[in-house]
């Protein structure tokens, strides 16, 4: 009765899959939109008339050879042995497998009212985000007036407003390391509820090279939209560390992840159709491929861009002159904020191409952190680090208190790493390391007190027991 039941279970659970997901072919892995209608054979198997022609091809002009037909499963097996193998045996892994286009169910559109106004955007980042003020009302402004471009494009019924193309707005983050680049679009992500992916521009080279085509970062949206593509046209690509991928000066060979790379973006940027891999980065014989429209996929790209600073200092002291009223060359020497000056020039010099900033229309400047708010990121994000902390000592019933000195012998330790943010997570582990492994072995514990005489090693938390 219960393999009975198992077995009921897991066919139910294949009927709606098979619902759900297009079939594949098993040979050329091009899913049923594109190769059309598929012969479905025992063990799960599909095969498209394509494929299924060179099959019998190969059987009629030699012999009955199944071997020489290229990719084909299973090759020393009988057609009739097939039949005896258990689904999973020749089942397409589910990575890539893709969700059908619904055409009987219209699939929701996108309503204004839905779209969340600029400052409730603002608000949500304000709980999770701290600091950046200018940086988040940009960013805010920017994804509000990106999904009013979704919703105008998908109208069905083109009014005066209809007419008037707005054309993509891609944002561009400059900030130095740890100040909150990856943090703030994973937050806005999840405030906004659509898929996110998050790629390294490094990896990326030109085709025909080893490494990462261009099309691997929306085959990634893809995959974090569970293969929907409906799903990931509205989603949001972060291309990190951008600044590796500047034109590189006084080189004698191929530029194959540099200036060509940003050449290659140019069309997802802009907003193009392009077939991308599914359940894989690279494109080979194996996986199925999918289209996937980019003009309503919102493009971030974030870099810390070394070196910047002296670049626009350059500029900036070029400008100086001599007088009452007259800029001082060294009064941006001292400048925390320098990066809020940044132009296309600058950016140009460090070696960006024009056409791949021209598609990068919004600047974002992120400032470094300093003192008071690292304090505040260690205590009032929503889940602000001493907060995780403390909910892992509630469930041993011991409450974790850190003393003002403390917060601020953290932040000042965390400021001489100049790793921003980063380094507040790598200092609490490194001293909350022997308090978690001696709290469980005494239950009579009631709460720990973290004192900067136990930082500096000149003594040791406070503890009171229970009772």
């Amino acid at each position: 009765m219960e393999d009975t039941t198992v077995n009921g279970s897991d066919g139910e659970e294949k009927k709606k899959e098979q619902e759900e997901y297009e079939k594949v072919c098993y040979v050329c892995r091009r899913p049923e939109s594109v190769a059309g209608p598929m012969v479905s054979m025992p063990g799960s198997m599909n095969l498209c008339h394509d494929c299924m022609q060179k099959a019998f091809d190969s059987v009629t002009q030699g012999g009955f050879d199944i071997s020489k037909i290229p990719n084909m499963p299973y090759m020393n097996l009988n057609l009739s042995d097939l039949g005896k193998l258990n689904n999973q045996d020749l089942d397409i892994p589910k990575k890539q497998k893709i969700k059908k286009r619904s055409e009987k169910e219209p699939k929701p559109e996108l309503r204004l009212e839905d779209i969340p106004a600029p400052h409730i955007i603002r608000q949500k980042l304000d709980e999770y985000v701290i600091g950046q003020e200018q940086a988040k009302k940009v960013i805010s402004v920017a994804v509000y007036n990106h999904y009013k471009r979704v919703y105008l494009g998908n109208k069905e019924n083109k009014d005066e407003e209809g007419n008037v193309q707005i054309e993509k707005s891609n944002i561009l983050m400059i900030g130095p390391t740890g100040s909150g680049k990856t943090y703030l679009v994973k937050t806005l992500a999840k405030l906004l509820d659509v898929p996110l992916a998050i790629a390294d521009a490094t990896s990326l080279t030109e085709a025909g090279y080893i490494g990462d085509d261009i099309e691997s970062v929306v085959s990634k949206l893809l995959s974090a939209a569970d293969n929907d593509v409906d799903k990931a046209e509205r989603g949001i690509i972060f291309i990190d560390e951008i600044d590796k991928i500047a034109k590189k000066k006084n080189t004698s060979s191929r530029d194959v992840s540099g200036e060509s790379v940003q050449q290659e973006l140019l069309k997802l940027l802009e907003g193009s159709t392009v077939e991308v891999p599914v359940g894989s980065n690279q494109k080979n014989a194996l996986t199925p491929m999918t289209t996937v429209r980019t003009d309503n996929i919102l493009f971030i790209c974030g870099g810390a861009f070394p070196d910047l600073e002296d670049i626009i200092k350059e500029r900036l002291k070029e400008k100086a002159s001599i007088g009452f009223s007259a800029e001082l060359k060294d009064q941006y020497d001292k400048d925390d904020n320098i990066l809020s000056h940044v132009t296309n020039e600058d950016l140009r010099k460090f070696g960006m191409i024009p056409e791949f900033l021209g598609r990068l229309p919004i600047f974002v400047t992120l400032e470094s952190l300093n003192k008071e708010l690292l304090i505040r990121v260690l205590k009032e994000p929503k889940n602000a680090i001493l907060k995780q902390y403390q909910k892992l000592l509630e469930l041993d019933e011991v409450r974790l208190v850190f003393e003002d000195d403390a917060l601020e012998w953290i932040a000042e330790e965390a400021l001489q790493k100049k790793t921003g943010a980063r380094a507040l997570r790598a200092i609490i582990e490194n001293f909350m390391l022997d308090i978690m492994y001696e709290i469980p072995k005494d239950p009579n514990i009631g709460s720990v007190v973290i004192t900067r005489a136990y930082l500096d090693k000149k003594g040791g938390p406070f503890i009171q027991m229970r009772g």
